[in-house]
């Protein structure tokens, strides 16, 4: 099978935790492991991490762990009997003061700041839009509403606000707590939970700085999820490592007719940027219980690799499913035949663009070079991964090979589309470096005597942003 260029993140849960079953996912296609914050104790999520680790060694390969935040609890509270069914057009009322369990009529909030966010005529959307809640009036802590949708709502469902609007910061204490387990951890990536303006993110790196163990910076993916955060999403993306495109709560605010649109164009601002993107929720839901996927689910899993996402990520179907490896297998195959079917237009990419870094006009040249000449592989000798970052934002039918001699960028890689990270210690000489890097690449199979390949490095070696050189090789 040819090398897959999309990567997936599987979320890790009850129903993958099982070290042996880990391992087959891994063998499987999983790239990158999704540690869920909202669920679980520090010690949970440090547990889990270290299973990732062990597993992924036995395997022999390296997978990226993404500790991903809770964000803000914007949730009704808890009822009396666990649940209750509203009929359309009865009054409910939402009351942050309240502290007694509720019932039919009303319920205690877990977000008490909704009072003062929400105005008559405003509409509120329950557990993921499924109860409609039209706002008649504030008065004091309660919100008095007429259900417009009803049905069953249950302990700690979510709200959001029609259109967007609520104040709730990106990063709640709990947060903070948690990004201090996620850097005790190592965790390559952190994800943070609905942030609206570039400023969460910055605030969510100096705390990861803060926290993190020298020299470790863990990459920042920004969930966008809230109706704010559309229009500030170059901004956003300038202080991120990557994005999220979190379909879920993202609908429920803006509307599903609009995410389809929303997430071309962010897997499109992205790549412009140089920024990773995962596409998120729902991916294979059928396969929670069911051992196939629908049509619809292909579907979608192969339109988000032919926009040209990094990876595509399973939530429940992972972490608490019946069928979390034919999961991951049928995902792996989806990807796999969207691609074969894609094309590749290199030129239209470099069209009037001019390069301000040598570094990466070196990654551009290999592509270019690669591209017309038709070579086995493309080597990237990379101190930091930025090159075969660059190089991963375009389509090349030719798989990119990043050879780094340092651990957390090798993780770091596992999320880049159409990048195979491996480690090696490469020699402060330059043909010394050369010939190893041939020689590992022989060794795994990757080349044969006389492949051509195409391999970028710096000189002096070991200089970060310093690749300076394209070599198109023979292999001897």
């Amino acid at each position: 099978m040819p090398q897959r260029a999309t990567k997936i993140v599987a979320t890790l849960g009850p129903a993958s935790s099982n070290p042996q079953l880990l391992e087959q996912m891994i063998r499987a296609g999983v790239n990158v492991v999704r540690l869920n914050f909202s669920h679980g104790t520090a010690q949970d999520h440090i547990d889990r991490a270290n299973l990732v680790r062990s597993a992924a060694q036995r395997v022999g390969v390296e997978v990226a762990i993404m500790a991903d935040l809770q964000g803000p609890k914007i949730r009704v509270g808890k009822f009396a009997e666990g649940k209750v069914w509203l009929e359309d057009g009865a009054p409910f009322v939402l009351d942050a003061a309240r502290t007694e369990p509720g019932d039919v009529a009303g319920v205690g909030l877990d977000y008490k700041a909704l009072p003062q966010d929400v105005k008559a005529g405003d509409v509120l959307l329950l557990n993921d839009g499924l109860i409609v809640l039209c706002v008649e009036r504030v008065v004091g802590d309660a919100v008095h509403t007429t259900v417009q949708i009803g049905g069953e709502l249950s302990n700690n469902k979510g709200i959001n606000k029609q259109g967007g609007g609520l104040t709730a910061p990106a990063l709640t204490a709990k947060d903070m707590d948690d990004i201090k387990t996620a850097m005790a951890l190592y965790a390559d990536y952190v994800a943070v939970s609905f942030p609206k303006t570039a400023t969460d993110m910055e605030l969510a790196r100096q705390l990861c700085l803060v926290a993190a163990p020298s020299g470790h910076k863990p990459g920042l993916i920004a969930k966008i999820e809230r109706a704010e955060a559309i229009p500030q999403l170059e901004k956003i993306l300038a202080v991120s490592d990557g994005i999220m495109v979190a379909r879920g709560d993202l609908a429920v605010e803006v509307g599903n007719a609009a995410v389809p649109a929303l997430q071309k164009r962010m897997i499109r601002l992205a790549r412009e940027a140089d920024k990773v993107v995962i596409t998120a929720t729902q991916m294979m839901e059928s396969m929670i219980v069911n051992p196939v996927p629908t049509r619809a689910e292909v579907s979608d899993v192969a339109n988000a690799v032919l926009d040209g996402t990094d990876a595509v990520m399973l939530s429940a179907e992972t972490a608490a499913g019946k069928y979390p490896l034919q999961t991951v297998q049928e995902m792996a195959k989806i990807c796999a035949a969207a691609e074969q079917a894609d094309t590749y237009e290199l030129e239209s990419d470099f069209s009037g663009k001019t390069f301000e870094r040598i570094d990466h006009a070196i990654a551009m040249g290999a592509l270019f070079t690669a591209h017309h000449l038709g070579v086995k592989a493309i080597v990237a000798l990379t101190d930091s991964g930025s090159t075969a970052l660059w190089m991963s934002r375009h389509n090349v039918a030719i798989p990119i090979y990043a050879v780094t001699s340092k651990l957390p960028a090798q993780r770091r890689m596992a999320l880049y589309r159409n990048v195979t990270p491996l480690l090696m210690d490469t020699s402060a000489d330059r043909d010394t470096a050369l010939h190893q890097a041939e020689r590992y690449l022989k060794e795994r199979g990757i080349v044969q005597s006389g492949d051509v390949y195409a391999i970028t490095c710096g000189e002096p070696m070991g200089t970060p942003g310093g690749t300076n050189m394209l070599k198109i090789c023979r292999a001897q």
